[in-house]
């Protein structure tokens, strides 16, 4: 009996012990085949950084070399420059750098992109470089150099020691040294020389980008947990015994604010959260987590709502100028109206309940920071019609407006906003009232005239 249950089970684990094998040696193969090619995508990746930052070392010195009124090669090299910073810092998010501190040369990057992009789109007949950009170059092509320098010094020990970039990674995941780690030394000492630079100055276009918008650079008197919560209880409309809990987020930092949190005792479905800033205890966000049920409403219908919630909650005149669609939730943006110039910088997002078109939730972060009581508005040099011919040919035009909006070095400029189709797609073109450019254009998906 034994021998024949031998003779059958036998073979039987002879080929699974032969499978087990053969699926063991696949895996593997699959491993390191993977592991091959992630360490292929490093290398090529670190090279590639390498030869690009050598680039935008030249770049650099060819903008500074030409003559100083070739407004074409200043602008030819600003292009090229800004093209090498990208491919830069592209070549940087491939690498397992994430653990690895090297943001100051990330931040230096990004500041040269900013830098490069913001000049040369310019008019530089009108507006040329000045003294104090010519010197930022100069101090830009001497500090990208010695990156350069560095970070060829780290690709020839690559090279010369063959160290692998899989080390590296697992290294840094584990928080362990290995035997060479040549490779995040060398990194390392970059981040460390680009941190000790001297601030510059990047100019006005540049600081603007830079520029944080905090709440604590508003105005207004500090608010206490007592006063949050009688803000809180007013805007929900709940009555005055209701659960409120208050937390404090931040304090002490550049975004410090409070959360209040509303327990509406005669409606069990859902609660009320908002934001409050600190000082002056302006309303960031409100959002009402009740279940909303199918779609019921129509746009029409939905904002007809939202428009009257927000005039009754003390948001005057607010124009709505875009609406998203989200299976039972839809979304309106609002901008504030001014002596009839929509002022897209004070904007408010209103999130609504399809179901029956009540407010379920809205943003007012960018409203908050910008809104200004009495806004200078600039006269339009050019006339509504002397804008359209700036036109494509083929738009047609369904409605127009005059806007103020933020151009790409943050600078508010009048603009005529024109809302029509072109292609079969629905746009709205903000050409400049004053010089007749094309500011921005945007495509929209459910256009509000």
């Amino acid at each position: 009996m034994y021998k024949r249950l031998s003779a059958v089970l036998f073979p039987v684990m002879t080929v699974m012990l032969i499978g087990a094998m053969v699926w063991g040696y696949q895996e593997n193969q699959e491993k390191n085949a993977i592991l091959i090619k992630a360490e292929n995508q490093y290398q090529r990746a670190f090279h590639d950084l390498s030869f690009h930052m050598d680039r935008l070392h030249g770049e650099l010195g060819n903008t500074l070399a030409v003559n100083s009124a070739s407004r074409s090669m200043h602008r030819k090299g600003l292009v090229n420059v800004w093209r090498m910073t990208s491919q830069a810092q592209s070549e940087i998010n491939q690498l397992p750098l994430t653990l690895l501190p090297f943001n100051k040369t990330e931040e230096f990057l990004s500041k040269i992109s900013k830098f490069s992009y913001q000049t040369s789109i310019r008019d530089l007949d009108k507006e040329p470089l000045s003294d104090q950009e010519f010197n930022t170059l100069k101090v830009l092509y001497k500090d990208s150099g010695q990156i350069s320098k560095d970070l060829q010094a780290v690709q020839d020990k690559v090279i010369k020691n063959r160290l692998r970039w899989m080390d590296v990674e697992t290294a840094i995941a584990n928080e362990e040294k290995v035997e060479d780690n040549s490779i995040i030394d060398g990194f390392k000492t970059v981040d460390k020389v680009v941190g000790e630079y001297p601030e510059m100055d990047w100019g006005p276009s540049v600081a603007s980008l830079n520029d944080k918008r905090t709440v604590k650079k508003l105005d207004g008197i500090p608010m206490t947990e007592a006063d949050i919560r009688r803000k809180a209880i007013k805007f929900a409309d709940v009555p005055s015994d209701s659960e409120v809990q208050i937390t404090e987020n931040g304090k002490g930092t550049e975004w410090s604010s409070f959360t209040a949190k509303v327990k509406n005792k005669s409606k069990k479905d859902g609660s009320i959260s908002m934001d409050f800033t600190s000082k002056g205890g302006l309303l960031i966000s409100y959002s009402n987590d009740r279940k909303v049920g199918n779609k019921q409403v129509n746009m029409e219908q939905s904002m007809e709502k939202a428009s009257a919630y927000l005039s009754n909650k003390g948001y005057r005149d607010m124009t709505a100028i875009m609406f998203d669609e989200y299976g039972n939730m839809g979304t309106f943006t609002y901008v504030q109206k001014q002596d009839g110039v929509l002022i897209y910088p004070e904007k408010i997002t209103v999130r609504v309940g399809l179901d029956n078109g009540e407010v379920t939730g809205f943003q007012a972060s960018d409203f908050v920071v910008e809104h200004q009581d009495a806004r200078a508005i600039p006269k339009a040099k050019l006339t509504l019609e002397e804008a359209r011919k700036m036109l494509n040919l083929e738009f047609e035009e369904t409605y127009n407006r005059k806007s103020l909006i933020k151009d790409e070095f943050s600078k508010e400029v009048l603009c005529y906003e024109f809302g029509g189709k072109v292609y079969g797609t629905s746009y709205r073109v903000f050409i400049n009232a004053e010089d007749g450019s094309e500011e921005s254009i945007e495509e929209i998906k459910t256009p509000i005239k």
